[in-house]
């Protein structure tokens, strides 16, 4: 209970809408399995649901051979947010969209490919009713909407802040066994754990980092309020940072601020093909980009230099708030990145494990398996 201001609970239900299929009498039960998998998530990881969201299920949703195995999340379009006396309460409808759907979303945004499947009646129309028979994509459907995802990117960028994601990161600077104040994640080593006054402190803080303003800021590290971060969460401009501080970030007084000198980053292969997102979509506009770990408290956030707040600066480009690393780069330097890392962009062809290196600014970025990061210990 939050008031009757507030959100009743988490303050949202999901909805979902299937067509049925030929000789149907009665709807399946597994959109409701589905459903329940999603609450689940959301009861385990306090990490709530917006309109705009993007879930990347990897599955056929109703465990056939479908191409829907993925999800995007909007306001309902028959049922209106309800007020109880605990709060309010508002419905939020799940769309199953193909693979190539779910990769424009993150290119771009959730709200524009939501648009798009309005206007297309077979891929959802504008009840957005998901067909788990669909065998195209409304790129296949309609060649030119393509065109206006890749014009929305070039204008907008991509409004996906951040990613749970499988990642790592060591401070390359620090000797091996400086172990006193090191938060960086090691493969092979048990990272020490945060309390729990600084762990739902840092919760707040990646929480509102990933959430977007057309003004970029970075919030302070201590709120108080305790939230965690979204399954690929890409916020609506409702929960933007406008009301929150532009000053620095003022570090919590048992965990100090380090600027390293040198970092080694590391992720999964579907974390790190994400990185030219990151680059192209986010900080050649001007804006931040969040990987926060699944398998523990760690987070790396990527800062162009027209990001306020960050204590990532131009000088010290690498710095770590506890297990929060910032990396800041500048625009001639994602452009060679970007360069660098264009076989990312082919996964058909790609040999795990896979190192880029930039010795120059003391910058290595693996991408390795996902057992790495399953079995810590091993």
């Amino acid at each position: 209970f939050t008031g009757t201001d507030g959100p009743s609970g988490f303050g949202f239900e999901l909805t979902f809408r299937l067509k049925r299929e030929t000789g149907e009498s009665a709807p399946p039960t597994w959109p409701a399995e589905l459903m329940q998998g999603l609450a689940r998530y959301v009861f385990q990881s306090e990490n709530t649901f917006c309109s705009g969201d993007h879930v990347s299920w990897h599955s056929p949703l109703d465990n056939s051979e479908s191409r829907i195995q993925h999800m995007l999340l909007t306001e309902d379009p028959q049922m209106q947010p309800v007020q109880t006396p605990f709060g309010v309460v508002t419905f939020l409808q799940i769309v199953g969209v193909c693979t190539e759907e779910l990769h424009a979303a993150q290119q771009w945004n959730g709200q524009g490919i939501l648009e798009l499947l309005r206007t297309v009646p077979v891929a959802g129309g504008p009840w957005l009713i998901t067909d788990m028979r669909r065998g195209e994509t409304i790129f296949e459907i309609d060649p030119h909407l393509q065109e206006r995802v890749d014009k929305g990117i070039e204008t907008d960028g991509s409004n996906l802040s951040g990613v749970s994601a499988k990642c790592a990161w060591d401070d390359l600077s620090r000797p091996p066994e400086d172990d006193e104040d090191s938060r960086s994640i090691c493969i092979g080593t048990q990272p020490r754990r945060l309390s729990g006054k600084d762990t739902e402190q840092i919760r707040e803080t990646l929480r509102r980092g990933l959430e977007i303003n057309s003004k970029p800021v970075l919030p302070p590290i201590n709120a108080q309020r305790q939230n965690g971060l979204n399954l690929d969460r890409a916020p609506s401009r409702k929960d933007s940072l406008e009301s929150e501080s532009s000053a620095a970030i003022i570090p919590h007084e048992l965990i100090r601020t380090r600027q390293l000198e040198s970092v080694h980053l590391k992720f999964n292969q579907e974390s790190g093909a994400l990185i030219p997102l990151c680059l192209r979509g986010r900080l050649l506009h001007g804006r931040h980009f969040t990987y926060k770990s699944i398998t523990g408290d760690t987070a790396i956030t990527f800062v162009s230099t027209g990001v306020e707040g960050a204590f990532a600066t131009e000088e010290h480009p690498y710095a770590a708030h506890g297990p929060w690393l910032q990396i800041l780069l500048t625009e001639e330097f994602v452009e060679r990145m970007l360069e660098d890392l264009e076989d990312l962009n082919s996964p058909e062809e790609f040999k795990l494990p896979k190192e880029y290196s930039w010795p120059e600014k003391k910058l290595k970025v693996s991408i390795l398996p996902d057992a790495v990061f399953d079995n810590p210990l091993h």
